[in-house]
């Protein structure tokens, strides 16, 4: 029996009524691919750009093979199955090439079954998929996209392979063994990083596909994936300064007086932006004229100064949408597999109350051009070049994908890659429209979203401290999934008191961490003036009617709008923010060219540095930060990296190994290398 042959450059195995493709996919990385039956298939999306023909070393001896490919080193062996129904199974294990050293090896959980890959038919040409490989002993993982679950060493968790609001699931991993794994598969599954055995499950799937990098360093690591998966464009450099939002700005004066009024008080602003609820209907992708009557000529009066307006739109549909029958004749909606075409409950402004609505189909490329010819025509023949891509998980109430069918399949198999097609159709619209640079804010992402050009926020969190704890792990896992334009809510989005002194205390902090972070932007919806502050432990008197939180504009969220002391604190802030540009400028550039985050693991920097720590982080190469997250804190003791010498940036204290400092308001601790202090001589007077 002939189990192995090569084909183009690529290893095929066939063994037990399966076949596997092992080609190389990049100077040190591989590409696997398995499948029931006799050849694999192209998934319906794919996270890997193509490559050109690459070689690799195949070496066929009987019942096994090897490929290597630079550094990594892939082992196919028939292994025998003592006390199972199958006496032979067909195993991979990756190894580096140069020192032998083990990285990952496939194995069961049990050792009758299930095996190493197994399918499970659905329908014909679907299967229910788990693939499982050997856990070891203190490794550690990061990335996954951006969980809310507040750990930084992945090791030990459970992690949802679906989209959700505050939940991003990019499936790419950064192992402390030195490789990385990207599971190229945009079904909705689930991946499980346990201390007997690490498991990948696809709900639905045609065939199973990931790609493994062997690297020196996490960053040789990210680097690779970034060029597998491509890199992001430049940022445009207003998109460095601040942005000011809140739920929501309900007319074009409204929105115009805010930015005068920073204007007036000579405060920094470089972005402002329009929420949702400004347009006719969900699903027609164009301001109400009744609250917004000349959108190019307010367009023009920002950028008169200085100021970018981004605004709004979300890929629902409404049953009372102008287009809403034609676009579901002509197949450009995603529908229910079972009972009626709606997926997501919500409020509309027209008609006004609850409503039910659909999603554009993304996966249908004539659904992505009509959505984006409304797009066109409803804001950037306006002027407007800036969106921010709400509720693109996209999110569905209840969340059964299973019950939902696209053009490419069911959704349990592709609905994860939902805002990388959204966000891409958005890019080449812009870039057509002759508007390359236009930012996309996107609350979801997947696999090689980076490289449209998209800042990644953290969705709806609530404004609290553990909420505002879990922000630092992950900001710091999308930096390490290629998501390097990140942001959050600085305040939280849900339900923060302007007239309460604890939320006051958690927004200067949050606002500290926000000027310390990629993007500094300000949102979130606040309880309208008047109205009393809860009580410790009791409900909060806002929220209980949905439809009047998101029409109504809510409590003031400029930063004057908190009492004379947190302006003072906000306002300063702002000033370091706009000095700290030049270097963030260089930082993303960095980003762009090589995929190395923005905002990192101190690890990603310093080698030596635990990997489970999330209570710092690097902003480069020069600026540790350690935010304060725990009210009523006045100093903190913060560990430095060993062998480096450090200059307290509001001080001028020069430290080594542990620094204990105070933490006023407005100064959360931040240390810069001493060889780069001079470089910010001007950002921080002390230096």
């Amino acid at each position: 029996m002939t189990v192995f042959s090569e084909d183009g450059g690529a290893l095929i195995a066939r063994f037990g009524g399966e076949t596997l493709r092992i080609e190389p996919w990049g100077a040190h990385a591989v590409r696997v691919r398995a499948r029931p039956g006799r050849t694999v298939v192209e998934p319906h999306h794919s996270a890997l750009l193509p490559i050109p023909h690459e070689t690799a070393r195949i070496d066929i001896a009987g019942d096994r093979a090897d490929l290597t490919r630079g550094r990594l080193r892939v082992e196919a062996r028939i292994v025998p199955r003592l006390g199972a129904e199958v006496k032979a199974e067909l195993v991979l294990r990756f190894l580096r090439a140069d020192t032998g050293a083990l990285l990952l090896e496939e194995a069961r959980s049990h050792f009758p079954g299930p095996r190493v890959r197994n399918f499970k038919s659905l329908a014909s040409g679907s299967w229910r998929l788990e693939a499982t490989f050997a856990a070891q002993d203190g490794e550690a993982f990061w990335g996954l996209g951006q969980p809310q679950h507040g750990r930084m060493d992945l090791k030990g968790t459970s992690t949802s392979l679906m989209q959700q609001n505050a939940h991003v699931a990019i499936p790419f991993l950064t192992s402390s063994r030195g490789y990385g794994m990207l599971w190229n598969n945009p079904a909705v599954g689930r991946v499980d990083l346990a201390s007997n055995i690490t498991r990948w499950t696809a709900e639905a799937t045609p065939g199973l596909d990931y790609w493994i990098v062997a690297g020196d360093s996490p960053a040789e690591i990210l680097r690779a994936y970034a060029g597998a998966t491509g890199h992001s464009p430049a940022l445009p450099g207003w998109a460095t300064g601040f942005w000011q939002c809140k739920l929501r700005y309900r007319t074009q004066d409204e929105l115009l007086e805010i930015a005068r009024e920073y204007r007036r008080r000579n405060l920094p602003l470089s972005c402002i932006i329009i929420d949702f609820f400004h347009w006719t209907r969900q699903g027609e992708w164009r301001f109400d004229p009744a609250d917004w009557p000349d959108p190019a000529a307010m367009v023009a009066e920002l950028r008169g100064m200085g100021i970018e307006v981004m605004v709004s739109t979300w890929p629902t549909v409404s049953a009372a949408a102008e287009d809403y029958r034609e676009m579901m004749e002509r197949g450009l909606l995603l529908t229910g597999e079972r009972g009626v075409p709606a997926l997501i409950s919500f409020p509309d402004k027209h008609p006004a109350g609850p409503g039910f609505f659909t999603y554009y189909d993304a996966f249908n490329p004539e659904a992505r051009d009509t959505h984006w010819d409304l797009v066109k025509r409803g804001y950037v023949d306006h002027g407007l070049t800036n969106f921010w891509l709400d509720s693109c998980e996209p999110e569905l109430r209840p969340p059964h994908p299973e019950n939902v069918r696209t053009a490419l399949g069911n959704g349990a198999e592709m609905l994860c890659a939902y805002p990388d097609l959204h966000a891409a159709r958005y890019r080449a619209g812009l870039e057509a429209a002759g508007a390359p640079e236009g930012v996309l804010l996107t609350r979801s992402a997947w696999a090689g979203s980076q490289r449209h050009g998209v800042v990644l926020w953290s969705g709806d969190v609530w404004s609290d401290w553990d909420w505002f704890r879990a922000q630092i792990p992950a900001g710091l896992h999308a930096g390490m999934s290629g998501m390097g334009w990140w942001t959050t809510d600085i305040g939280g989005f849900y339900l923060g008191h302007g007239q309460s002194e604890p939320f006051r205390e958690l927004l200067i902090r949050w606002f500290e961490f926000g000027v310390f972070s990629p993007i500094c932007r300000l949102h979130g919806f606040r309880v309208p003036e008047g109205l009393p502050v809860s009580a410790e432990g009791e409900p909060a008197t806002y929220g209980a009617d949905t439809y009047t939180i998101f029409t109504e504009s809510g409590g003031p969220n400029e930063v004057w709008s908190f009492g004379e002391e947190v302006e003072a604190v906000l306002t300063g802030q702002l000033a370091v923010r706009e000095r700290l540009r030049p270097y963030l400028t260089s930082l993303f550039e960095t980003h762009s060219a090589t995929g190395d985050p923005v905002m990192a693991p101190v690890f990603y920097h310093f080698p030596d540095e635990s990997g489970a720590d999330a209570t710092r982080y690097m902003l480069g190469p020069d600026l540790l930060v350690a935010p304060v997250m725990a009210p009523g804190v006045e100093e903190m003791r913060v560990p430095l990296p060993a062998g480096t010498d450090w200059v307290h940036v509001w001080t001028g204290q020069q430290v080594a190994g542990e620094a204990e400092v105070p933490c006023p308001f407005g100064q959360c601790p931040v240390f810069v290398r001493k060889a780069a202090a001079d470089r910010f001589a001007g950002v921080f007077p002390r230096l």
